[in-house]
């Protein structure tokens, strides 16, 4: 009896020390366990608010969310491609006006993603663009983010601008004056080719600066307000753009509604009638129907374009 209540003391403090011992480990493992998710929820916070102050990732998350929904919903669509049948060109890409801009460099590339949400355009031709007043930046002795500027003023990298006294394109280059700049590229039709359009607005806009003698002066010449007291603004817009997108490109921080200067009144004449009006941006082009009471030579005068 004896040694039968010892087997029985011992099994019961054997039981009691395993019973101890997993329940030790089970709460430990359980911390450890809570602590590792804690590390994890710290983890993903800490990549969230990186990511949120990357414009460029966001824009990158952003594009690929949308393409891969699009990618859902035109699957899910059946497609009738008889119209298309005998259409196809395998070169029509080389058409487009368009790069990966994974092919910029970074300030380059930081200045597209910027542009294409601001005005809302696409950033494969976007970033040609951007590429394009790099090359003529450099070669003009211009900086291409007021050639980016002059673009986004004149015409919000709309290619088919054009307003009621003939300027046409992206820089809104006054195209009959202007023909024979064309002609090298082709003929007027080319003023509606963003390169094309880019690089003579480019030229005339060196030409304004020259001539002028300093930049804001260039600028006055450039939208045809040489003889008057007052560009409606336009200089401001411009520079303020600019100094924008030079942030952009050094990395800075910029939001896409960064305010621009509003726009200032006709100057009064000695007279008391109002002055005859800038050639304004196509944006302010449909408000402004007195523009169109300019004639063809006074603009050729009042502007180097």
């Amino acid at each position: 009896m004896t040694a039968l209540r010892h087997v029985r003391a011992l099994t019961d403090a054997i039981s009691r020390s395993t019973s101890v011992f997993l329940r030790d480990v089970g709460c430990g493992l359980l911390e450890v366990s809570h602590n590792a998710l804690a590390l994890v929820g710290l983890l993903v916070v800490a990549v969230l608010v990186f990511a949120l102050g990357r414009a460029d990732l966001r824009d990158n998350v952003e594009q690929h969310a949308f393409g891969w929904l699009q990618a859902r919903q035109e699957a899910r669509t059946p497609v009738d491609e008889s119209v298309l049948a005998g259409l196809g060109e395998a070169a029509a890409v080389a058409r487009a006006t368009a790069i990966d801009p994974k092919d910029l460099t970074r300030p380059q590339a930081s200045v597209a993603q910027w542009i294409a949400r601001r005005y809302r355009v696409a950033p494969e031709p976007v970033s040609r663009l951007v590429k394009e007043a790099w090359f003529m930046g450099e070669r003009a002795g211009l900086e291409p983010t007021l050639i980016l500027a002059i673009v986004a003023v004149e015409s919000s990298f709309n290619p088919f601008a054009q307003s009621s006294m003939g300027a046409q394109g992206l820089m809104q280059v006054m195209t009959r004056v202007h023909d024979d700049k064309y002609e090298r590229f082709g003929g007027n039709h080319a003023a509606f080719d963003p390169v094309t359009n880019l690089r003579v607005g480019v030229q005339v806009l060196k030409e304004c600066i020259a001539r002028a003698g300093s930049l804001e002066s260039g600028l006055r010449f450039y939208v045809g307000a040489a003889n008057q007291t007052d560009d409606g603004g336009y200089a401001g817009k411009v520079l303020a753009e600019r100094n924008h997108l030079r942030q952009v490109a050094n990395g800075k921080m910029v939001a896409i509604n960064a305010p621009l200067p509003t726009a200032t009144a006709p100057p009064a004449t000695a007279a008391g009638h109002t002055a005859p009006p800038v050639r304004p941006p196509v944006e302010a082009e449909s408000t402004s129907p007195l523009t169109r009471g300019a004639s063809e030579a006074t603009e050729r005068v009042a502007q180097v374009r």
